[in-house]
């Protein structure tokens, strides 16, 4: 009884033993790789990849139990019993192991002696001892195991949380390419504003400096339209005075005081 409760933790410790004799042989040895080859309390399943034709639902993998089974009177496994339930009922387990017993003391098969009490009173003691100390033994183990588990496992796990660290970097280095591409767009926008200013106003210096040119042009002509009608104005007038002596002056200021007189007696 005892060895089925404390099988599941010696046999761990044992291949945690043989791990350690293994990596002082080896110091170069990584510690995580031994740590993937042991089990964990958690799952004792190994971390690979079934095959598409591998048929889980009908024929399951078996997985090895942590604690032992169910047994009766102390050391009789339970499938025992239960094997012969579909064929002889609830009581038939119980009937053939004591016509079993009959049988074997009334043939003296099984014969009595001295040294059988003391081995009944042994068994006893030992029975005793699981019921009492099984229970403290099995959590002293588990907890050793869980410690030496623990101590494998943290190469493994801090190889993990480096990896999950790597990873989310990794996310923000992409989240920040994805908005340094939104930010090429922006900045390419503001240079072809920038551009397209810089074209504007080029252009307005150009159409300035041409309205410049030509305002002058039609100023300058202006100007001599203006100064060619003042001198033949002038040129007129002076070939006309030239033109009108005094005689005439006189008679043509006679003539028109006479048609003013006319008009006013009209």
């Amino acid at each position: 009884m005892l060895s089925r409760l404390v099988r599941p933790s010696a046999s761990i410790m044992g291949q945690l033993s043989s791990l350690n004799g293994v990596a002082q042989q080896t110091p170069q040895i990584n510690t995580a790789l031994l740590a993937r080859c042991v089990f964990t309390s958690k799952s004792l399943e190994m971390p690979y990849k079934e095959g598409p034709e591998r048929d889980l639902v009908n024929f399951p993998r078996p997985k090895r139990a942590m604690y032992a089974g169910k047994v009766r009177f102390g050391f009789v496994p339970d499938e025992w019993f239960t094997a012969f339930y579909n064929k002889t009922g609830v009581t038939g387990p119980y009937a053939f192991g004591v016509g079993l017993l009959t049988y074997v003391l009334s043939k003296e098969i099984w014969v009595l002696e001295h040294e059988f009490w003391g081995g009944v009173s042994f068994f006893i003691m030992i029975i005793y001892g699981v019921k009492k100390f099984g229970p403290q033994v099995s959590a002293y183990l588990d907890k050793e195991q869980q410690a030496h588990m623990d101590e494998m496992n943290s190469g493994r796990d801090n190889e993990i949380k480096a990896l999950k660290q790597g990873i989310e970097e990794e996310k923000k280095s992409q989240a920040a390419a994805e908005a340094s591409k939104v930010l090429f767009d922006v900045k390419r926008e503001n240079i072809s504003l920038q551009l397209e200013a810089a074209y504007r106003e080029r252009m307005m210096n150009v159409f300035s400096e041409v309205k410049k040119r030509l305002d002058y042009q039609v100023e300058k002509q202006n100007v001599e339209r203006g100064i060619q009608q003042k001198h033949m104005v002038n040129w007129i007038i002076d070939n006309v005075k030239k033109a009108v002596s005094a005689e005439s002056e006189q008679e043509n200021l006679k003539k028109c005081i006479a048609d003013l007189k006319g008009l006013a007696a009209k």
